[in-house]
């Protein structure tokens, strides 16, 4: 018997077994109204308004239905309501400047657009087929009692296309499959142990490989997500206390937030030997780790992947033989990226870069076939990051692809060069990631000018008319010269050197 995997699985098993059970405690603050508490049973019964609201439409299967908004049960609903019924949902960085956008809905065809109250103004300009504010046409997206035409299901279909930065000026649509978010989402829900018990916090953007598959775990387990639309360390603390969290995930610049907020808490930090919390955009330091085990008593989980693989390759979590050891002692063990989850294998290639194979490696880059092919090359993911594998564990020590990691978020050097570069004043730059406490890497810009008298401002600001914020540059210098090639190739290994020099690594959390 052969019977498709599809990420309606999570949602019709929450609701056959848990239709009562609080499923979403949506953010209380949303300017779309917020949708308070529903049950699974209620959860459900909108995703299938959705799927209606849709045939409404005429929004056929394979559709792509884009969707920009902060962390909210609307988006939360999307997974299920737009996959759930064969259609494409394409989630995007809300952080993201309305260029980025535009590009991102007409290269993926999206005929839907759905944009938050708050997006609403600057996104005015873009208008696919079908465009709804969330909040103000739930009727139209939501009907009550309304239920679309019930999808049979292929495995194999894209469920969901999600951009991100890499070596090119222009972000990459990950085609991610039924399958391929399905085994993620088991594989991370066994490794991570989510029961039924468990209380999430989306402390991470739900857009963000699709909250690394979280929302179909949870989901699946019957246990309860509540929403956080925007990250505050003190407010992570308080929704701990509140709700009974038990887990979360989030760059390493959230956890940054918490230990400064736990600095201030009056009181026992809640949610001591309970919460684990689970990083993952470059490795914090040991430091930081062992912090978070000593200071709030909660448990460190690291895991290291990418969007195109769904995203869970490693996973380093305490084990047994570590119990013993000081937490300075098992904070460094922790540091590493982790081992194989079950199910993929990793490697390393003459040059050093990790390879890796598995299901839930991408199907391809959306309309991007020579990009596809080179990252797929020799039937292995090409991650573009460079390590080694010792006694099974993977450690990171460089990035071999142009991508800072800034905050969780990726951010493509030649992109930003780009936008410097569209300065008239500007005639050479290198971008390059430099560590950072907080944010893990820092936007680093190396200018040559024409001579024109220029600061750093002007330049933020310029990048600022082109660019998410997060990309922008948090640090300018001004050159001279470049280091360069006899052939006149930009030498960045150079540039990256002098503010590497005693990290170690060319990675930081």
């Amino acid at each position: 018997m052969f019977v498709p995997l599809t990420v309606r699985d999570f949602i019709d098993r929450a609701e056959t077994v848990y239709p009562q059970r609080v499923a979403v405690v949506d953010e209380h603050d949303q300017p779309a109204s917020s949708w308070g508490s529903l049950t699974y049973s209620q959860l459900a019964a909108r995703a299938r308004a959705q799927a209606a609201g849709l045939d409404a439409l005429d929004v056929p299967n394979g559709g792509r239905v884009a969707i920009v908004s902060h962390n909210s049960a609307r988006l939360l609903t999307s997974f299920f309501g737009v996959s759930g019924s064969g259609r494409v949902l394409v989630p995007i960085n809300f952080r993201l400047a309305p260029a980025e956008v535009d590009y991102i809905v007409e290269h993926s065809g999206a005929e839907v657009l759905l944009v938050d109250p708050e997006l609403d103004e600057q996104l005015a300009h873009i208008t696919p087929r079908h465009r709804f504010v969330l909040g103000e046409s739930d009727d139209v997206l939501f009907p009550a009692g309304a239920a679309g035409v019930k999808w049979e299901g292929d495995e194999g279909a894209t469920a969901t296309i999600n951009y991100t930065s890499g070596t090119t000026a222009r972000p990459k649509g990950v085609q991610l499959t039924h399958r391929s978010l399905w085994l993620n989402a088991t594989t991370f829900g066994w490794h991570s142990t989510v029961t039924d018990r468990d209380v999430l916090l989306h402390t991470l953007p739900m857009f963000h490989a699709n909250g690394w598959g979280m929302p179909y775990v949870v989901t699946g387990m019957g246990g309860r997500h509540i929403v956080l639309r925007k990250v505050d360390g003190t407010e992570i603390l308080r929704r701990v206390e509140e709700h009974g969290v038990t887990i979360m995930c989030g760059a390493p610049a959230v956890l940054a937030m918490v230990l400064d907020a736990a600095a201030e808490w009056e009181g026992e930090i809640p949610g001591r030997d309970r919460v684990r919390v689970i990083v993952a955009g470059a490795p914090p330091p040991s430091r930081t780790i062992e912090r978070i085990e000593t200071e709030l008593g909660w448990e460190f989980i690291q895991i290291y992947g990418l969007t195109e693989t769904s995203p869970l390759l490693t996973m380093n979590r305490r084990r047994a033989e570590w119990d013993d050891f000081t937490p300075h002692a098992r904070a460094r063990e922790l540091a590493k990226a982790g081992a194989p989850a079950i199910g993929v294998r990793v490697k390393t290639d003459e040059s050093g870069e990790i390879l890796a194979r598995s299901n839930v490696v991408l199907e391809a880059y959306w309309e991007q076939p020579e990009e596809s092919a080179a990252a797929l090359a020799d039937d292995w993911f090409h991650t573009g990051d460079g390590g080694a594998v010792i006694d099974g564990y993977v450690t990171i020590s460089d990035r071999k692809k142009d991508v800072i990691i800034s905050g969780g978020e990726n951010v493509s050097s030649i992109e930003v060069e780009d936008a410097l570069m569209s300065h008239p004043a500007v005639r050479e730059v290198a971008v390059v990631g430099t560590p950072d406490d907080k944010w893990g890497e820092a936007v680093t810009a190396l200018v040559v000018t024409d001579g024109t008298p220029l600061t750093a401002d002007d330049l933020v600001t310029h990048c600022r008319t082109l660019l998410a914020g997060y990309k922008c540059p948090k640090r300018i210098e001004f050159r001279d010269e470049l280091p360069r090639t006899a052939t006149g190739k930009l030498q960045k290994f150079r540039l990256r050197e002098e503010f590497w020099a005693g990290e170690g690594s060319q990675i930081k959390g």
